[in-house]
């Protein structure tokens, strides 16, 4: 693993320059969690923002750890009201307006076959018409990083535009960015991320290439949590007081706080 420091204060002042914006891992089914989708319709339509649209920068899309066995009618008419929310698909030349959807491929490490992840990307364009994937639980040595190169590079060629974001969880090997639009280099509790480093190879990114996803964050450390996201130069963040249990839960429903948490990122966005 790359080494892990603190970022020097000219740093830190260079990256906490740009805005934050939310990029959600994934809600429960829209039957389970009808409240959270309705907050991706509600942000989707929210005004321009650097890099995705609005204070939403993209959000997955998970139907049954993957894109399951055929279309699922309550994720296709979720999916049909946030597009709506965002304009016609596709403009001339241009990519959808509005924040992106991604579909949710589980790499396992570098368990899973090329073959069944390029299956599953297929379904997810076929029946949901997503805008890129996750590569959720994406390894982080240099032992998987051609496999994984491969993988992207076919990825893109599905469909024009595609963005990718690697779930790493923590910093991987430098070479993964050459594949991916966004590396998620920290996925866990507040325990860990209050006292966690930067890899020192990030500074060579803008903040847009990188995303943050922590439970378990008290609303009292909320701001405190924010401005590590920036001093790491994270561009892409979602926070949560809701804890995992080991299954992924911590993710699928509404942070308590979600309001002043939206509204600490974008303004204009709670009522």
């Amino acid at each position: 693993m790359s080494h892990l420091t603190a970022p020097t204060p000219s740093f830190e002042a260079a990256l906490g320059a740009g805005p934050l914006g939310v990029g959600v891992p994934g809600y429960g089914h829209p039957l389970l969690a009808p409240a959270e989708w309705g907050e991706l319709h509600r942000l989707a339509q929210e005004g321009p923002h650097p890099y995705g649209g609005g204070p939403l920068h993209w959000a997955v899309l998970n139907v049954a750890d993957g894109p399951g066995s055929r279309p699922d009618p309550h994720c296709l008419a979720a999916v049909a009201r946030l597009r709506a929310a965002t304009g016609p698909d596709r403009s001339a030349g241009g990519r959808r307006p509005g924040p992106r959807l991604l579909g949710h491929l589980n790499a396992a490490y570098g368990s899973r076959s090329f073959g069944e992840l390029v299956s599953e990307a297929h379904r997810y364009l076929d029946w949901y018409g997503v805008d890129g994937f996750i590569l959720d639980r994406c390894p982080t040595d240099r032992t998987h990083l051609a496999e994984t190169r491969r993988v992207a590079t076919t990825l893109r060629a599905l469909t024009d535009d595609a963005y990718l974001v690697f779930r790493h969880g923590e910093h991987p090997c430098a070479g993964y960015a050459e594949s991916a639009d966004q590396l998620v280099t920290f996925a866990g509790p507040w325990t860990e991320y209050r006292w966690s480093q930067v890899a020192e190879w990030t500074a060579d990114h803008p903040p847009e290439r990188f995303c943050h996803l922590v439970h378990g964050i008290p609303r009292t450390h909320l701001e405190e949590a924010l401005r590590i996201a920036r001093w790491q130069g994270a561009g892409t963040v979602f926070f949560t007081d809701r804890r995992d249990t080991g299954a992924g839960d911590a993710w699928q429903t509404l942070p308590g706080y979600w309001d002043e948490f939206v509204s600490r990122i974008g303004p204009g966005v709670s009522e």
